[in-house]
């Protein structure tokens, strides 16, 4: 029977007295498998007034200790793998290998904040000023509140938000993904296992009306968005207006450059691993390729032979290579954008509408969907799809080339396929992409540095992960210290130093 969740706050998992539920679906099969509450004002509420009951305990507690804690968790990841890769395969609809992937990127968040103690140093200076020594110390702040989308249930929440606010002293709210929060509501546990204090980490399911609560508390000191840009933009604005520090994530249209000296077969290979993993719904796909002219025939025709062999099927069979977009209503937005496309004047190449799994005809499935000669005043390849969609665009050379992609709004990530040397290095300096890749499809950094989106892509000054999570989490505090000896104190008459160097 489909179950009810309950909601996690101050170590427990609660029911909620709310009357709305969200349904849970499985996207492979389209039946309902839960219901995620709609957690009340009061309800985040008293989920924020946890942690902050939480806060002065956890900080005092020395970093060293955290970063053991955070350890446990890293290893109880790891001895629940098949059981959290599962929970993701099935309320979001990933792949077998996407799935695992989702939890070891967790984990790898988790071990950037085990280098708290060495990645939380300060600063020192002994006699700045002659007999004045300054330090500047590095501090937690209070409650963060992390607003999770529903693409990457494990990374997101417990990769990128909660390990390193929790490990710099910090205590969190994270409003999961209202219609994937199972892995979520699951990893919390772990987290009070490892030995995380109760309070110190909170998950609810709520309404963007209740979100306005996180936004709007004075106790809650920072937000962690990931998600669309208009709504990025406006949580973006009424934290910062409400004195908040924030950091928003939100959606791409990311451009590879193909060059005409590139390797045809790996490199389409790269691109479709890009464009079509996770169902294309990850915020770093190749979602258009911006193509040399000359190989652009050649190309195109490799593309579709070896997205016509991806296997469509649902995320938990371990064979399938492309899963279902994540729920009905995101399904229906992605096939009226191929729609569009065609309507525009786009050449659709392959088609990826009306796709049926054998057995699991309910399912949301899109398959592979290339559209050859897309033109900048075509929506769908100026503005994000979210899903298995790749555009291309035709250009001369590789000056038109950078031009057309750096004229795109979004700026998440770029790349190019070259064997070109001086190509390369002038697309990685002049491209307005955050992550760039050169011969790689999927440009994201390991985990220790950081997530580096531009333009309409991020609103915020510091990036998650890396050491600007660090810094995000973190603010500075510099103290500076004189002293004397008895005797110099009996021939100096003491004076209050007035800042003057």
């Amino acid at each position: 029977m489909a179950e009810k969740l309950k909601y996690f706050v101050n170590g427990q998992y609660v029911e909620s007295k709310t009357d709305k539920y969200y349904d849970l679906v499985n996207p492979s099969t389209g039946e309902i498998t839960g219901y995620a509450p709609n957690c009340t004002a009061e309800e985040v509420e008293g989920a924020i007034a946890a942690a902050k009951a939480a806060y002065p305990a956890w900080s005092a507690t020395p970093a060293i200790k955290r970063a053991q804690i955070m350890y446990k968790v890293r290893d109880l990841l790891m001895e629940h793998i098949e059981e959290l890769t599962m929970l993701v395969a099935e309320e979001n609809g990933k792949c077998w290998g996407e799935a695992e992937g989702d939890v070891l990127k967790a984990k790898e968040g988790t071990e950037l904040a085990t280098q708290v103690p060495s990645l939380m140093m300060g600063e020192s200076t002994m006699d700045a000023s002659k007999g004045y020594d300054t330090v500047l110390y590095r501090e937690s702040m209070g409650v963060f509140a992390g607003i999770v989308p529903v693409n990457f249930p494990a990374m997101i929440p417990f990769g990128w938000m909660a390990p390193v606010c929790l490990a710099t002293g910090n205590t969190m709210v994270l409003k999961a993904a209202s219609l994937t929060p199972r892995t979520a509501l699951r990893i919390a546990g772990l987290y009070k296992e490892a030995g995380v204090p109760d309070g110190v980490i909170n998950i609810v399911t709520c309404s963007r009306n209740e979100i306005n609560v996180l936004l709007d508390s004075p106790d809650v000191k920072g937000i962690t968005f990931v998600g669309s840009t208009p709504v990025g933009k406006l949580i973006y604005e009424r934290a910062a207006k409400n004195g908040k520090r924030v950091q928003a994530l939100c959606q791409a249209k990311n451009h590879a450059l193909v060059l005409e000296d590139t390797p045809i077969e790996r490199t389409a290979a790269g691109v479709i691993n890009s464009a079509f993993g996770c169902a294309g719904q990850r915020c770093m796909a190749l979602s258009c390729c911006v193509v040399q002219e000359s190989i652009a025939d050649e190309f195109v025709a490799e593309l579709v032979k070896q997205a016509k062999a991806i296997k469509v099927g649902p995320g938990y069979d371990k064979t399938s290579k492309l899963g279902p977009i994540t729920y009905k209503k995101h399904f229906d937005e992605v096939i009226a954008d191929i729609n569009k496309g065609v309507a525009e004047g786009a050449e659709l190449v392959l088609d990826g509408r009306n796709y049926v799994v054998e057995g699991y005809e309910g399912g949301y499935y899109v398959g592979p969907t290339i559209f050859d000669k897309v033109t900048p005043e075509m929506t769908i390849g100026d503005e994000e799809v979210f899903g298995p969609v790749l555009c291309i665009k035709r250009v001369k050379n590789f000056e038109e080339g950078l031009k057309l992609m750096n004229a795109n709004p979004y700026a998440n990530g770029s790349v190019i396929f070259t064997q070109n040397g001086y190509y390369a290095r002038e697309f990685a300096r002049h491209t307005d992409g955050g992550m760039v890749g050169v011969n790689v499809g999927i440009p994201v950094p390991i985990g220790f540095f950081p997530f580096a989106g531009h333009k309409n892509s991020f609103f915020g000054d510091l990036h998650c992960l890396g050491k600007d999570a660090y810094r995000f989490f973190t603010e500075s505090k510099c103290v500076t210290t004189r002293w004397f000896d008895e005797e110099e104190m009996k021939k100096t008459e003491v004076s209050t130093w007035d800042g003057t160097i």
